[in-house]
């Protein structure tokens, strides 16, 4: 009741205000067609004898046009087209009404024109006059003094919030922009000072405070420089989310963060066939492996958005499990999913699940990752990483899935570790598998998909960063010239989802990581943006590279062609070394081999085994002891033709 009080109340007296503004424009139409001076006499006697015929066709205009369904607070272009249409509506009418009554006589022609404009500015100014005062409205608390760089879509939007903002607690004192023809003009009376090279001068002479970065479709490369720029003004600086990432696609001051690694790490925003993604999960039961982990978890959430009829949930890990159950009861209630809490190479309890579910598309992110850890914990990274894999993968051909989805590592290429040796034994294992599906014509499609580091995933540098800066240092980096891919997780999952719908089985898809990343330059970045300075407040200590860690990764091997997909940041490696699968393939005793070397806790046996298995495994430990087999240990760099090649892709 109380609403409907005051709207009530507030279009009454828009009404009251726009009738009283209708003899005003009536005698000030006169008073114009007479030179600003004195209205004879048998004419105003006649104005005002037309007045209230004036005033009830001019008033009942105004409200059948709908004038006082907007609200005068945020009055703008569509209040002005309604107040036109009105004057021009209503200003017809009289005068044909004062011709049928009496010929309008005493009408000079001019006045219905005068009084046409003199309506729009008499409703229209007010309207924005008070807006105007809203926006702009005094207050005596002085608010931070913000540089606003991009005078885009985005920046306009920021500045208008903020000079609406009631409380004032920023200032936009200007803008920046690099486009020329911008520079000089003004945005809501807010200046563009100049080029966004200009930052670090326009700071220290408009005695900015605050530095906000309104460029959502900035690069890497492009953040990188505006963060130097800001680094240099010495003062703190904010990002904003990419607008497609805006529910609303609107843009506020709250909305601002501060800038993240991923936003200097950051790629060009990759494009997905949603269609195709959506034909080939949507509506079937889908099997998630190590559910809980950093790229299970995102899977799961992307999964989730694509309709799934079922969606099932395994990892071994009781908390990591619990945490992804409840967000999708939180963010998706009425999502159809069951979880395990079970060991991928537990034999039985997968084949009671797969009886039980019937899954039809598998994604196996199941893995053990962190790579010294597992230098000295070779059982649990054969019976995890290989016989997990081919516990789920036989599951998968005996229960007739669709497609099995093998999540692999650049690690797994030329593997100088043990994580890497069993990710490429993974790897060799299913496309052997896929090998017999060929050969029968029919069954499950195994496609492997291998990417570099993700940003966050757990075990990452940039956790570990973050906490040694927030404790005050020193950052620890292995070596000055050690290097990295990276990719977000939310993308490589989603590039995981769409290789996993375009391959036809037996492919290894390697996703565009674009170009590698010194860890040193990592490190170094995140030091500055937490707002301190590096090698002077914080110290960067360079320690060594750790067991069975490489200076650099690669993506491929050098006998692998990389061949185009449907998609850009999506290539196959063709031509890979087929030693291992056609082992694999051969029987499979090196699977019940490598079972009962993990059973008889014989861990020379189990590293022999895989030596055998995975030739070129550059295997520290066989080095120590003589039994390199005459492989190389870890290269001090990488092959260079290699190197740029997967540089290039």
């Amino acid at each position: 009741m109380r609403t409907l009080f005051d709207r009530l109340r507030s279009r009454t007296a828009a009404l009251a205000h726009d009738l009283l503004m209708v003899p005003v424009a009536w005698f000030a139409a006169y008073w114009l067609r007479f030179n600003l001076g004195t209205i004879p006499p048998e004419f105003l006697q006649g104005a005002l004898a037309a007045l209230p015929w004036v005033m009830l066709v001019q008033g009942c205009v105004y409200w059948l046009l709908g004038l006082y369904r907007g609200v005068w607070r945020f009055a703008s272009l569509p209040d002005l087209v309604r107040i036109t249409n009105a004057a021009l509506a209503g200003t017809s009418l009289v005068m044909v009404t004062l011709f049928v009554f009496n010929r309008s006589p005493l009408i000079p022609r001019s006045v219905p024109v005068l009084f046409f404009g003199l309506q729009i500015v008499l409703l229209a100014g007010p309207r924005l006059f008070y807006r105007w005062l809203k926006d702009h409205r005094l207050n005596l608390r002085a608010g931070q003094r913000v540089l606003i760089v991009g005078a885009d879509r985005a920046g306009e939007m920021l500045a208008r919030d903020m000079l609406r903002d009631p409380l004032r607690a920023y200032f936009p004192a200007g803008f920046v922009d690099d486009k020329l023809r911008r520079q000089g003009s003004e945005v809501h009376g807010v200046p563009i000072l100049g080029a966004s090279a200009d930052l670090p001068r326009l700071v220290k002479e408009r005695d900015i405070d605050l530095i906000l970065l309104a460029v959502p479709p900035a690069g890497a490369r492009e953040m990188q420089r505006l963060v130097g720029l800001c680094e240099q003004a010495g003062k703190p600086f904010r990002t904003m989310p990419q607008l497609g990432n805006l529910m609303t696609g609107q843009v506020s001051i709250s909305q601002l963060r501060p800038v993240s690694i991923e936003d200097l790490l950051g790629r060009d925003p990759i494009t997905l066939d949603w269609e195709g993604i959506q034909a080939g999960l949507a509506g079937r039961q889908i099997l998630v492996t190590g559910a809980g982990g950093s790229i299970g978890s995102e899977l799961v959430r992307q999964i989730a958005a694509a309709n799934p009829n079922h969606l099932i949930l395994v990892d071994n890990g009781e908390f990591n499990l619990y945490q992804i159950e409840l967000e999708l009861r939180e963010n998706h209630p009425g999502l159809s999913f069951s979880r395990y809490l079970l060991d991928v190479s537990d034999t039985a309890a997968i084949a009671a699940l797969f009886q039980a579910e019937r899954p039809q598309v598998v994604f196996h992110a199941a893995a053990y990752k962190h790579v010294p850890m597992l230098e000295d914990q070779l059982r649990a990274a054969v019976r995890n990483n290989v016989i997990g894999t081919s516990v789920v993968a036989q599951a998968a051909c005996t229960w007739d899935c669709e497609r099995f989805v093998l999540i692999s590592t650049d690690k797994a290429v030329h593997p100088a570790n043990v994580m890497g040796a069993t990710k490429r034994a993974a790897e060799a294992l299913c496309q052997a598998m896929n090998g017999k599906r060929r050969a029968r014509g029919s069954g499950t499609r195994f496609i492997t998909v291998r990417f570099g580091n993700v940003l966050g995933s757990a075990g990452s540098v940039v956790p570990l960063f973050a906490r040694q800066i927030a404790r005050g240092g020193p950052v620890t980096v292995t070596h000055p010239e050690i290097e990295r891919f990276f990719m977000t997780i939310p993308e490589a999952c989603q590039l995981i989802m769409q290789a996993a719908v375009i391959g036809d089985g037996g492919e290894v898809f390697v996703l565009d990581m674009g170009e590698p990343v010194k860890i040193g330059y990592l490190a170094e970045q995140m030091i500055r943006l937490s707002g301190r300075e590096p090698g002077r407040e914080i110290q960067i200590q360079y320690v060594g590279l750790r067991p069975g860690e490489k200076l650099y990764e690669e993506l491929f091997y050098a006998s692998e062609d990389l061949i185009a997909t449907a998609h850009p940041k999506i290539r196959v490696a063709q031509g890979a070394d087929a030693s291992f699968a056609d082992a694999a393939g051969g029987g499979g005793d090196w699977l019940a081999d490598l079972r009962q070397a993990c059973d008889d806790q014989t861990p020379e046996q189990l590293r022999a085994l895989l030596r055998r298995l995975i030739p070129d495994w550059r295997d520290a430990s066989a080095a120590d002891s003589g039994l390199a087999l005459g492989v190389p240990l870890v290269a001090a760099t990488a092959p260079a033709a290699v190197t740029r090649a997967s540089a290039e892709h």
